[in-house]
């Protein structure tokens, strides 16, 4: 008889309890935020919204807001998904956590993957032409192949 040794996709439980949702503010992320949402809530988990805000060095060294500008996407953001949660109250309730990270989206990602236990990763496809070249953060979150992703279009 040989031992089983638990897959690292497997907690012990029956399903995820943190569902992360990676969005930026595009249409496409909000769809991916939406579905995550129902994940969430037909597997009674946590839905995690994630906002990785960008490191621009350069623009700030030139002295561009850019740290006011991601906080207006962030808090953008946090705005449509509360509108969201009261146009659904009563239907159907999901517990739901905002948190920004910065850096660059993917290492923001896995970052905020790992920091919050994530059993599942839920982005948008990316709407950028060069991403069919050099890879999207889709693609590459696929390919660290540590947790189940799934692509919403």
């Amino acid at each position: 008889m040989t031992e089983q040794h638990p897959s690292p996709f497997e907690r012990g439980t029956d399903g995820p309890k943190v569902v992360l949702a990676g969005v930026d503010g595009s249409d496409p992320s909000l769809r991916a935020a939406a579905y995550a949402a129902g994940l969430a809530r037909r597997q009674g988990a946590l839905l995690a919204v994630v906002y990785v805000q960008p490191v621009m060095a350069a623009g700030a060294a030139l002295g561009a807001p850019v740290a006011e500008a991601t906080d207006e996407i962030a808090q953008d953001i946090v705005a449509q998904i509360r509108e969201a949660t009261e146009r659904t109250r009563g239907i159907f309730d999901v517990r739901w956590e905002f948190h920004t990270f910065q850096g660059d989206p993917y290492n923001g990602l896995v970052k905020a993957a790992d920091q919050l236990k994530a059993d599942a990763v839920v982005v948008g496809a990316s709407e950028q032409a060069g991403h069919r070249i050099v890879g999207s953060v889709a693609v590459r979150l696929v390919k660290a192949g540590r947790w189940p992703v799934t692509v919403v279009p």
